[in-house]
């Protein structure tokens, strides 16, 4: 689980670029359409 402390007094857009930043690096998106892909090649063979 991703966790952003956000710091009191910051702007809540800058917390949420850093938990945007934090979640690419993890590469969870990029592994859905990976598998996303692979589940669409078998279903039309």
């Amino acid at each position: 689980m991703i966790v952003i402390p956000v710091k009191e007094g910051e702007n809540i857009e800058r917390a949420l670029k850093r938990f945007k930043r934090k979640f690419e690096k993890t590469g969870v998106i990029k592994r859905i359409t990976r598998t996303s892909e692979i589940h669409k090649t078998f279903s039309n063979q």
